[in-house]
C-alpha cells in the first residue's frame, strides 16, 4: 500500500463514506486533534510509570481510533448506508466513559486532597500529562464546534471531558509516583 496517494494535493482529504471536504474542516480538525492527542497519550504511556497507567492508556488510544473514526465519517453518508453496505464505525460506549471514572476514583483515594490550583510541571513524565490534558480540552472544544454544526454521537463529548480530567488526575497520581513536587499555585498578592 502506498502512503501518498496525490488525493489530497489540492487542499482536500476524503471522509470515512468518500465525502471530499477542504483539509480546514472543522470535522478535519477535530479527528485531527484526537490524532495528535492520541500521540501524547503514547508519549506518557513510554515513560516510566507504573503498569496498570500503561494498561489503561493503551485502552484509551484504542478508543481515541474509534473516536477518530466516528469524527472522519460523512454523517450523511452513514445515515443513507443499510443492510452490508452501511459504514460499520464503533462507537464509544458508557462503559468506556465508566472506566475513566473508576480509575479516577481508585487514583483520587491514595492522593492527598486538592487544596490549590496544581501549575503544571515537577517531572517530564507529569508535564507530558498537562500537554495532553490540554490537546484533549481542544479536541473537546473542536467537537463541540462540530456538534453544534453537524450534530455528532454525544458520547464522543463525554469521553473527552472525562479523559482531559483523567489526564489530569493522572498528572497528580504520577507526580507522587515519581515522587515528584507538586506545585501548588498561589497567586501573588498586590
Amino acid at each position: 500500500m502506498k502512503i501518498y496517494t496525490k488525493t489530497g494535493d489540492k487542499g482536500t482529504t476524503a471522509l470515512f463514506g468518500g465525502t471530499r471536504v477542504p483539509k480546514y474542516h472543522i470535522r478535519i480538525e477535530s479527528y485531527g486533534t484526537v490524532d495528535e492527542l492520541n500521540s501524547h497519550i503514547g508519549l506518557i504511556k513510554d515513560q516510566e510509570i507504573d503498569p496498570r497507567s500503561k494498561e489503561i492508556l493503551m485502552r484509551v488510544q484504542d478508543r481515541l481510533f474509534t473516536l477518530g473514526a466516528i469524527l472522519a465519517t460523512d454523517p450523511e453518508k452513514e445515515k443513507l448506508k443499510s443492510g452490508k453496505d452501511r459504514l460499520n464505525i464503533p462507537k464509544i460506549t458508557e462503559e468506556d466513559i465508566a472506566l475513566l471514572e473508576t480509575e479516577m476514583d481508585m487514583m483520587n483515594e491514595s492522593l492527598p486532597p486538592m487544596t490549590h490550583f496544581v501549575l503544571p510541571g515537577g517531572h517530564t513524565t507529569v508535564s507530558y500529562c498537562h500537554i495532553a490534558r490540554c490537546v484533549c480540552r481542544r479536541a473537546e472544544r473542536l467537537a463541540t464546534l462540530l456538534h453544534h454544526e453537524e450534530p455528532i454521537d454525544e458520547q464522543v463529548l463525554k469521553y473527552l471531558n472525562r479523559l482531559s480530567d483523567y489526564l489530569f488526575v493522572l498528572a497528580r497520581k504520577l507526580t507522587y509516583y515519581l515522587q515528584a513536587e507538586e506545585i501548588k499555585w498561589i497567586p501573588e498578592k498586590l
